[in-house]
């Protein structure tokens, strides 16, 4: 013990005084805690999986034998269990957790905390159904053992996973029994605010997954109040007196970037792009620092989960070079760990497309954005891609096969694939757009108008200030200039208060023929300036970024990210477009 408590810990001396009790032939009990106790030093500390794994076995067979030896017996389970997940044995880890769990239903501690174990490993395997069966096994057990805090965390669990499936009229009633659990439980202060924060959370992503960011607001706010609240409370160190309520959800530090995780979510998909940069600063800033004390695999999904995010607003905010070195530092982490790969590889894929577009690299933006198709199960994240495909096959203008083939698949009027709002005004854009490239203003202005009142509704600034430019091109294009001003004017503010440079390019531009065809020579004079100074920040930061070694990430559809990139010579790719 004294070695083992060392800083830092003395293992190989640690281990020589452990195996020394194994010849003299100790009781059971101690032969049992002591192959317990290397196991568990050889796993933690050592890569010497084979012999923590013998030392486990023996504790856990030597154990099974022996009456009220609960916490050597199911301490053995759990962390062999762990080890046979980590050398990809689950089929070996799901019997002996379930033999755990049937033998310890008179022990709650141990019987909640392996249920939670094997739950969690059949939502590794993406098996929802059987994760939501524990989850729900584990909240009856909770509810008759008087635990109705651990109850609260088992269904919230359970919701969670529900959201994920999109079982969402299941979802609701789960919520609401939730909401009531966590108001009438009286305990611990930062148990209970923890408990708000989890239930708050999936509130706050269930309305920012349907496209709501206005409806989203009150929650969102209360789930700020929240995290403060818990930021103040002192940790006590009084441990609860029910065994079955010695859990907690997340650490207080990951519930705080987990909260400015989703305020950054919330202001990317509204459009106030410099708050989401302030939020990710800080997230960043936070994770960086428990990041040296804490190698929890939760860190690093925050992090990818937040980079996704501020590229998204980098592109939108014309500082490609920067999005693409972050697009960079996503493949680096993902390549650190193949499990967060496989969760985030479509996405990756997705992000290299839009920035393709950015940089007017079509062909590889319509390589990435199929194989992003390609490996996504995800519906909304399908939705997403297959507009974005949409803007691409547009633009190139003769596709128009595969164009009318993927519209007919997002169509907004007709079975819309996804429940997300924002989506579906996307989609309504997409139409309005390619009605427009075709010379059909009518029916452009009809989609249009649709994907305003929605955007208006609920607050989607960007859709708004892209709907609202595109229908000042379509009044100018038919000549009416005063209804032609009354969309651009509007648009140019809103796109500078996003800022959304792409939309300030097109209403500047707009702006200089209106005034021109007007006669106002002063304010054509002024648009025609904005219109040059945009031009030449893009082309700057167009230059900036296809001149990156990542430039080449673009190529890149297949297999894991790429370790290595060669230097560019300048870039590639047409600017005329672009401007």
């Amino acid at each position: 013990e004294h070695f083992r408590t060392s800083s830092p810990p003395k293992v190989r001396l640690c281990v020589h005084c452990l195996q020394a009790v194994l010849p003299r032939k100790p009781p059971a009990r101690m032969e049992a805690r002591t192959h317990l106790q290397l196991g568990s030093v050889l796993y933690h500390h050592t890569r010497n999986g084979d012999q923590a794994r013998g030392h486990l076995e023996k504790a856990w067979l030597i154990s099974q034998q022996i009456p009220q030896f609960e916490d050597v017996k199911f301490e053995a389970a759990s962390l062999l269990s762990e080890l046979y997940c980590q050398e990809n044995s689950v089929d070996t880890a799901k019997p002996l957790l379930r033999k755990a769990i049937q033998i310890s239903q008179q022990t709650p501690y141990w019987h909640c905390r392996l249920l939670f174990q094997l739950a969690q490993l059949h939502t590794l395997e993406k098996d929802l159904v059987s994760a939501c069966d524990l989850l729900g096994v584990g909240a009856e057990y909770a509810r008759v053992v008087g635990s109705e805090y651990t109850r609260a965390l088992f269904l919230l669990s359970k919701g969670m996973l529900l959201l994920m499936e999109r079982k969402l009229q299941e979802v609701h009633p789960l919520l609401t029994l939730c909401g009531q659990i966590v108001e009438n439980w009286q305990g611990n202060p930062i148990q209970k605010e923890s408990l708000r924060v989890f239930f708050l959370v999936l509130q706050v992503t269930h309305y920012l997954d349907a496209g709501q960011v206005k409806s989203v607001k009150p929650c969102l706010k209360q789930l700020q109040q929240c995290i403060q609240t818990i930021s103040t409370l002192h940790d006590d160190e009084i441990l609860p007196s029910n065994p079955a309520d010695l859990f907690h959800w997340l650490p207080k530090e990951h519930m705080c970037v987990l909260v400015y995780l989703v305020t950054v979510m919330h202001s990317m998909q509204a459009g106030y792009l410099e708050k989401a940069q302030k939020y990710t600063d800080k997230a960043l800033m936070q994770l960086e620092k428990l990041k040296m004390l804490d190698c929890s695999p939760i860190l690093s999904s925050f992090q990818v989960i937040l980079l996704e995010h501020i590229i998204m607003c980098r592109l939108v905010t014309g500082h490609k070079a920067t999005a693409l070195q972050e697009i960079s530092q996503v493949c680096q982490l993902c390549q650190q760990s193949p499990r967060l790969f496989s969760n985030h590889a479509a996405q990756l894929h997705t992000l290299l497309g839009l920035y393709c577009i950015s940089v007017n690299c079509m062909d590889n933006a319509e390589a990435q954005f199929t194989t992003a198709l390609r490996l996504t199960t995800h519906q909304e994240l399908w939705a997403f891609i297959v507009t974005n495909l949409a803007s691409v096959y547009i633009r190139e203008g003769n596709r128009h096969q595969e164009l009318y083939s993927l519209l007919e698949r997002i169509n907004p009027d007709h079975n819309f694939p996804v429940s997300s709002h924002c989506l579906r005004a996307a989609a309504f854009y997409i139409r309005g757009l390619f009605s427009f490239f075709q010379g059909r203003y009518n029916e452009a202005k009809r989609f249009l108008r649709e994907t305003l009142k929605m955007s208006n509704a609920e607050d989607l600034n960007r859709l708004t200030a892209c709907s609202l430019v595109l229908l000042g091109h379509i009044f100018y294009v038919l000549g009416n200039h005063r209804e032609s001003n009354n969309m651009v004017v509007p648009a140019m503010q809103l796109a500078s208060k996003i800022p959304d440079m792409s939309v300030q390019l097109w209403s500047s531009a707009l702006l200089r023929d209106l005034n021109k065809a007007c006669g106002n020579a002063m304010d054509a004079h002024e648009a025609a300036q904005m219109h040059q100074n945009f031009s030449q920040q893009l082309l700057q930061d167009h230059i900036e970024a296809c001149s990156l070694p990542e430039h080449n990430l673009i190529t890149w559809t297949d297999g894991p990210p790429p370790v290595q990139f060669q230097a560019q010579n300048g870039p590639t790719t047409s600017l005329a477009s672009l401007l």
